[in-house]
Order: structure tokens, then C-alpha cells, then sequence
């Protein structure tokens, strides 16, 4: 998934109509000693990002324990990266992807983050610091979060090869996507990326229509196919890409699409009436499909995932109280309550363990260990969003985030990319 213009109402929609009153279920464990902040004089912190990340429940949360006031700030992302680039001094915080970091971090208008002043920076997660889950390395085409995690210094343009003091991005949150599946109406096992094109699923597919992710998901079915291995399927050369969307408009002319989605809701709804039985689809959004009774498996392929992530950045204009108040945000969201808020929606946060701190045995059981549930799994406002004796699709967060191949990234030859994307959708 990622946070484009795109999925921005239906992805809020269903965490929200799914998860409400989460501020009514604060854990335990959660990491004290945060300055306290004077009420008399709160501090307000502009929050730019799209509206996906932005949470009510978080908000009031972090009013409550740190007396900070967060206005969002909710735009495309797209115009996340425009106002980073054109605007920095109107915003005070900025949530966003790894891959656009690559057009951010060269404006010079982020602040690189001093590791020193995240209190629990050495316990992020390796999948974004080392590029690895369990001490075993995963795939790093396109994006990587590793290879732009670090700044050479906190004014810098360029990413550093080696770990530093100065970090681009703080991890909110990420996951690992593969395809939606029926398999009450596909009655066989689904085991490859390949099956996308499959003829047996003739005008029953679909493949989303976010041109930067989609030509990736074409890509791990091109590649599952055997009809060519790229050497990065996050930036494809020239030939690459008309080779890929070659594939996919013959495709499309034989019939093999339904639909070509954009947002989440469109994506709910195709798979629930029926009208597809295999298609690029996002966590929360199999959930949803479920919650409506419907049968809907997140399928593990063989070829594995393709992964995205995003984080939250400084502008560099920042200064004072409001750089304080935005480090003890920071520091706040990786505490604990925050990442339990996220994991309960199917997410992943930045540091396991005080999320886990945050969470029942048995929604950690089921949602990090992939063990069967204990109990009903329920959302934060009582939703039961899955009945006890239920599995996690994708196994543990070892087994889903160990099989990433690829992450979102914006390709070399983006604007080329994007002019054969639209030749095929029109095709």
C-alpha cells in the first residue's frame, strides 16, 4: 500500500470506521520521563501528511499525555512532496514515504535528525536500519528504507552509505503487500504472482492504478512468468518498462482485467460482490472484505512481497519549542502506545518492543507471532475484526517482512514510465 491521493478517504475510512475510540484503550508499559509540557502555553505542531496517517485517536492521546495540540495538515502525496519542496516553513512535522525521499532530501529543506535526541533510536527496527529481519537479510530492490535512512551530516543533500548521527525519517509505519484472493471462488491453492494473468481468471483480475506501484506488482508478475528478471524492479530501465507494459496490454486486449482501481473502496467493493476473484489489494482492505463476512486471503507468493514504509521528517526551518515539542512527539510515538494503535490495524511500527508492552499476549500472539488467536481479535473500539481460533495471512511479522523482494520506489525513468503506464490503461 502507500499513502497516494488516491486511497486517502477509503483507507481513513476503514481504519477509522474500524478502529474508533482507540484513545479508550491506552496499554500498559508505556515509557515515562517525557518533559512536561505547560499547559498555560501548549505548543501546536502543523502535521503535513496524507490523511491515512492522521488519527484523531493519536491526536487526543498525545494531547492528553504531553499537553501538545497536533492540526493536521492533509494532502495528496503528491502535494506532501510539492509543499516540502516549495513550502517548508509551513508545516512542523511531515509524514512520509521512503521513496520520495530521493526527491526530498536533495531540496535541502529537511532537517537531518539527531539520533541522540531520539531516545530509543537503537531500538528501530533492523528492517530499516540494516535492511534485515531476524539477522537475515531481505530484498532491497527499489527503495530500500536502508539505503536513504541515513544523512552524512544534519544539512546534508546526500544519503550516507554507513550509519551517522543524522536520520531522514523515523518510521511510523510500513508493511508488506501481496495479492487479495477469493478462495471460495477459486477453490485451488495460489501460490505465484504469475496466477494474476492466469487465463482461468479471465475478466475476473484486477491490478491497481497507482502507475509507481502498479508497474511493480506487473513486474513480479512478469518476472514470476519467467519472461524476464530485472536487476531492480524499483527502477526499470526504458526497455524494461516496454517490455512490462508490453505484457500487460497484450493482457488487457485478451481480457484478462476487470477493473483498474484507485482507491480503497473500489478495491473492497470488486472482491465482495465478486466481480474479481485475484487482484493488487492492501492489508486493511482484505480486512474490510472479511468483516462483511466475504471469504478474502492476503496470499503469501513465493516470489515474496513488495514492501513500503514511511516516516516522519523535520523541515529544517524549525527551531525553539516547536523543534522540542517535535522531538518529544517523536519520542512520544515511539513509546508505545502509538505502535500498538498501528499494529492492531494490521500495520507495523518502528520499535516492536514497546508496542508489544502495549498490547495483550494473545494480539501480539496474533498479530506479530502469527499464531492462531486466543480470543476474538478486536479492534480498539470493540469491532470483533477477527473471531478466536483465526490466523494472520502472512505468518508472523519474521515470515512476512523476511519475504520482502522489493520496495515502493520512484524510477529513474519515473515520467517515461508513467506516459507507458497510460498507454496501457488506455490500451
Amino acid at each position: 500500500m502507500t499513502k497516494a491521493s488516491t486511497n486517502k478517504t477509503g483507507t481513513t475510512i476503514s481504519r477509522r470506521a474500524l478502529l474508533k475510540g482507540a484513545a479508550a484503550t491506552a496499554g500498559v508499559g508505556t515509557i515515562t520521563g517525557f518533559p512536561a509540557i505547560v499547559s498555560a502555553e501548549p505548543v501546536t505542531l502543523r502535521y503535513l501528511g496524507t490523511a491515512v496517517n492522521q488519527s484523531r485517536e493519536i491526536a487526543e492521546k498525545v494531547k492528553q499525555d504531553l499537553g501538545i495540540i497536533i492540526e493536521y495538515i492533509p494532502v495528496t502525496t503528491d502535494d506532501v512532496t510539492k509543499r516540502v519542496i516549495t513550502q517548508p516553513n509551513s508545516f512542523d512535522i511531515v509524514d512520509t514515504e521512503y521513496f520520495s525521499l530521493k526527491k526530498l532530501v536533495p531540496s535541502g529543506n529537511l532537517l537531518g535528525m539527531d539520533a541522540k535526541r531520539i531516545k530509543l533510536a537503537d531500538k528501530i527496527t533492523p528492517v530499516f536500519t540494516r535492511g534485515e529481519v531476524g539477522g537475515k537479510k531481505i530484498g532491497d530492490q527499489g527503495t530500500a528504507p536502508k539505503k536513504v535512512f541515513y544523512l552524512e551530516g544534519q544539512t546534508s543533500k546526500k544519503f550516507a552509505s554507513q550509519p551517522t548521527q543524522w536520520i531522514t525519517l523515523i518510521p511510523t509505519v510500513y508493511n508488506a503487500d501481496t495479492l487479495g484472493i477469493r478462495p471460495d471462488l477459486i477453490k485451488r491453492p495460489i501460490e505465484s504472482w504469475k496466477e494474476l494473468l492466469n487465463p482461468e481468471f479471465k475478466g475476473k483480475a484486477s491490478i491497481l492504478n497507482i502507475p509507481s506501484i502498479g508497474i511493480m506488482d506487473a513486474a513480479m508478475v512478469v518476472e514470476a512468468s519467467g519472461i524476464h528478471k530485472y536487476a531492480d524492479k524499483g527502477n526499470m530501465t526504458k526497455a524494461e518498462i516496454d517490455l512490462t507494459m508490453k505484457v500487460m496490454i497484450e493482457a488487457k486486449k485478451a481480457g484478462q482485467f476487470r477493473a483498474f482501481w484507485k482507491d480503497f473502496n473500489e478495491s473492497v467493493n470488486l472482491m465482495a460482490s465478486g466481480e474479481t476473484v485475484i487482484q493488487s489489494m492492501w492489508s486493511p482492505a482484505v480486512t474490510k472484505v472479511r468483516s462483511m463476512g466475504v471469504a478474502c486471503t492476503y496470499q503469501p507468493l513465493k516470489e515474496g512481497y513488495r514492501a513500503w514504509a514511511a516516516g516522519f521528517a523535520l523541515p529544517k526551518t524549525l527551531k525553539g519549542k516547536k523543534l522540542d515539542a517535535s522531538y518529544d512527539f517523536i519520542n512520544w510515538f515511539l513509546s508505545g502506545w502509538a505502535g500498538a494503535f498501528l499494529n492492531r490495524q494490521g500495520y507495523y511500527s518502528a520499535v516492536l518492543d514497546t508496542a508489544k508492552a502495549n498490547m495483550e499476549a494473545y494480539e501480539w500472539a496474533y498479530w506479530m507471532e502469527g499464531k492462531p488467536a486466543e480470543k476474538d481479535i478486536k479492534a480498539p473500539d470493540g469491532t470483533v475484526l477477527e473471531k478466536a481460533g483465526a490466523m494472520r495471512d502472512g505468518g508472523s511479522y519474521e515470515a512476512r517482512m523476511g519475504g520482502v523482494a522489493c520496495w515502493n520506489a520512484i524510477m529513474d525513468e519515473n515520467e517515461y514510465m508513467v506516459r507507458k503506464w497510460n498507454e496501457f490503461i488506455a490500451a
